[in-house]
Formats: C-alpha cells, sequence, structure tokens
C-alpha cells in the first residue's frame, strides 16, 4: 500500500519530476515496535535535501504524523519516504496548439509548486540477522561514483550509479560491494557506509565528494565522539582496509553488521562491533 499526498492510492502522474528526472529525495527508515526509529534524524534528512534541492516542501508536522501513522501497525518493517518536486510541465498538441501542464517546460522547476509525498511500508529483509551472526563478505565494484559536492551525501532519487553496483554485485558470491568515487577514494557500499578499526582509531569516508550521509553513519558518528575511540574521516584509497583489525557496514536497516572477508583478507576482532551494536540496536 502506498500513501500519496495522504490518500491510499497505487497510481502517481506520469509526469510527475520523480518520474521524469528522479526529481526528489529519499529516507528509509526502520519501524521497531510500531515506532519509527530516529524519527526526528529521518525527518531532518528529507528537510535538509529539500532545501538543498530548492523542493517547496513544508509540512513536516503533517509528514511526520502520517510517518508515525503507517508504523503504528507493525513490529517491525521498513518504512520509506519519498519527496519529489511533484507534477513537471507536459507539452502536447491538441488542435495545433501548445499545451502544457503545470510547472515549467522541460528540466525547469519553475511553476512547480506542490511536492509529491509518498509513504510505503515494506517487511525488512530477513537476511539481516543472519548477516549480523555470520558477518558478510565484500567485493570491489567495478561502477565508481561521480564526483559532484553539489549532491555528496544526499540521498536523491538519481539512483542509477547503485542499480548498475547491484547489478555487477549480483553477479558475485559477496553479500556486499565497496565503492569508490571516480578518482578511486573508497567512499561506500552499494546500500551501506563503512567503517574500520586500526587499534583505537576508527576510519569512515569522507563524503563531501560523492556518497550517501546515511542516518546511521551520522548516529555511529555521534556516539563514537565522547567514546575511547578516536575518529577520523578520510579519504583513502580500499588498500586500507588491509590493514584494518575490523571492518564493519551500517544502514538505517541492517542498523550493524561486521564484515568477515574481502577477497583474501578476512577479519575476526569484534571489539568496535560490539561497542556499537548494542549502541544501534537502541537507537530511537
Amino acid at each position: 500500500m502506498f500513501l500519496i499526498n495522504g490518500a491510499e492510492s497505487e497510481t502517481l502522474a506520469v509526469n510527475d519530476r520523480g518520474v521524469q528526472f528522479g526529481d526528489g529525495c529519499f529516507t528509509t527508515a526502520r519501524i521497531l515496535r510500531g515506532q519509527v526509529q530516529l524519527l526526528s534524524a529521518h525527518l531532518a534528512r528529507l528537510q535538509t535535501t529539500c532545501e538543498k534541492l530548492f523542493i517547496p516542501y513544508d509540512d513536516w508536522v503533517l509528514l511526520a504524523q502520517e510517518m508515525a501513522l503507517l508504523a503504528q501497525p507493525h513490529q517491525d518493517g521498513v518504512l520509506k519516504v519519498i519527496i519529489t518536486r511533484g507534477a513537471g510541465g507536459t507539452r502536447c498538441c491538441r488542435a495545433g496548439r501548445d499545451v502544457r501542464g503545470a510547472g515549467g517546460r522541460g528540466y525547469s522547476a519553475a511553476g512547480c509548486v506542490n511536492p509529491t509525498r509518498i509513504l510505503s511500508v515494506s517487511p525488512r529483509p530477513a537476511h539481516y540477522l543472519r548477516w549480523r551472526e555470520e558477518g558478510i563478505s565484500l567485493s570491489l565494484s567495478p561502477v565508481r561514483l561521480g564526483r559532484n559536492p553539489s549532491l555528496a551525501g544526499l540521498k536523491h532519487l538519481n539512483r542509477l550509479e547503485q542499480v548498475l553496483i547491484r547489478s555487477h554485485l549480483e553477479q558475485t558470491d559477496a553479500d556486499e560491494a565497496l565503492v569508490l568515487d571516480s578518482d578511486g577514494w573508497l567512499t561506500e557500499c552499494c546500500a551501506a557506509n563503512v567503517f574500520w578499526r586500526k587499534g583505537s582509531d576508527v576510519f569512515t569516508p569522507r563524503l563531501d565528494q560523492a556518497g550517501v550521509n546515511g542516518i546511521m553513519r551520522q548516529y555511529i558518528l555521534a556516539k563514537l565522539a565522547p567514546s575511547p575511540f578516536r575518529v577520523v574521516e578520510a579519504t583513502m584509497r580500499p588498500e586500507a582496509l588491509r590493514e584494518a583489525d575490523e571492518v564493519v557496514v551500517c544502514n538505517a536497516l541492517m542498523p550493524l553488521v561486521p564484515v568477515r572477508r574481502w577477497n583474501d583478507k578476512c577479519w575476526f576482532a569484534r571489539e568496535l562491533y560490539h561497542f556499537l551494536a548494542p549502541l544501534c540496536e537502541l537507537s530511537d
């Protein structure tokens, strides 16, 4: 079931700019015991991204109410929220005249003043429990992320890079993929952020040129700040992982998973994982 602008529907206008151009943003939240985990952080992400993309959505109280309402019947699940710029311009010829829909022509967002909000609930992936117990294996994706500081960190609707990354990942026996940017710097995984520990130092890639600044990544950075670990947001090559004592990946749904192997490199330590896992599970 989809809730589109407050009404149950499975129909979206074909001229919605989310369809036409990927013009919008989204967030994916975990539902636990009828509550949206890290609700305020998800709302803040959507608000910040809408501001940066100049999408004029402002009814955050209503959206928060809808998110809470959809989550309430579910013990465990996934809540996805999409905000698009709304219906854009269309052009067709009728009786020799141009007929335009609301909004500007083509890429122009002029006149697009009614954003579309889409909410949906789905089951939480069942394999996350096994991943947490066994750890996961990584591959190195041949698909690289374009560097664009204007969009770096944002969870916008343009996800073709991730679609291609996932397509290549499915041709391997790995569970997740390390992803580099176009200059070869380690950035993230296909659907997760990555942290690694060397001694008491914990590293995670800088995301000022590419990648998604995940909700759980932000949460973990906040929890590590007063901890005994020293945190470094770094620009490093993937080979840095070979020197690590431990690697973990995270997203808002997992929320935290240890990595056991990348090619011939294996990790057995779980110090960082055991420190963070209870904190991530208690997030609210």
